[in-house]
């Protein structure tokens, strides 16, 4: 096996972060464009996510030709492409015609002077951020020089476990939303019954996954501080707390915390 290629794999590290930049640039211009209502949107940051590192592993991908694994360069360029394609067309899809989320509306609210600068300090440039070293995983992993072996199949695996409950869970939510009748219950059916986040549980899966097939040749398992934040954001700081502050009141929704696995995956308890 050959050493990795560290210089290679530095060098790389500048257009990786150029290419987060472009993303928040096209992104932020997206955003304070003027809409029907005059505001701008600020939330088109989430549509811009998954995309995001789309465009950072096709960068990885390229330059990494000739240095990295052929076999494992294309599978997190391939695992991450559909993850964030399929990211990026739902979460526009559901924003379509919209407002600006709540989340955003009270981030945003009583901002100093200027909002869309003050949204550019607090939106998109900690979000940037994190962007570039959540996918260091990716980065890492495609000038990564071992051949591809089990614990690559493993990090397969995992990802389609978190891809299905990712992709499934927003489409069972997307399906209870549409539906008048149901507006106003909790949804606890399909695997919305065995977790009470399965879309957040299935997107630290995929990262979960694609550490793996990176962590199988050094040095990506000195990446694992990459989806370990992602994971922690998902988990216990932006996803799953904030989500259920906005569910707490709820009718029902106590019941459904009180018989639910609250992250991972689990049958329900019995009263």
């Amino acid at each position: 096996m050959s050493p990795f290629p560290l210089a290679a794999f530095l060098a790389s590290l500048p257009w990786a972060a150029l290419g987060v930049v472009l993303v928040l640039a096209v992104t932020y211009a997206v955003a304070i464009h003027p809409a029907a209502g005059g505001q701008a949107r600020h939330s088109v940051m989430d549509v811009a996510w998954g995309p995001g590192f789309v465009v950072i592993a096709v960068i990885s991908f390229v330059l990494s030709a000739g240095e990295g694994d052929g076999g494992r360069r294309a599978l997190l360029l391939v695992l991450t492409g559909i993850w964030g394609i399929r990211l990026g067309t739902h979460i526009g899809r559901r924003a379509r015609g919209g407002h600006e989320d709540p989340r955003y509306v009270a981030l945003l609210k009583g901002a100093p002077g200027s909002r869309n600068a003050y949204a550019l300090r607090r939106v998109y440039l900690p979000q940037g951020l994190v962007m570039f070293f959540v996918s260091l995983t990716i980065q890492a992993g495609m000038f990564a020089t071992g051949p591809l072996g089990p614990l690559a199949a493993a990090g397969s695996a995992v990802w389609l476990t978190g891809f299905i409950f990712e992709s499934v869970g927003d489409r069972q939510l997307e399906q209870f939303k549409g539906d008048p009748a149901r507006r106003g219950t909790v949804l606890n059916t399909g695997l919305w019954r065995y977790t009470r986040h399965p879309n957040y549980f299935g997107d630290a899966a995929v990262w979960a996954g694609l550490f793996l097939i990176a962590a199988e040749s050094w040095p990506g398992v000195l990446t694992v501080l990459s989806p370990a934040l992602m994971i922690w954001t998902l988990a216990a700081k932006t996803g799953k707390p904030l989500t259920e502050k906005a569910m707490s009141g709820r009718p029902g929704y106590r019941e459904y915390v009180e018989s639910t696995s609250g992250f991972f995956p689990w049958p329900p308890r019995r009263h």
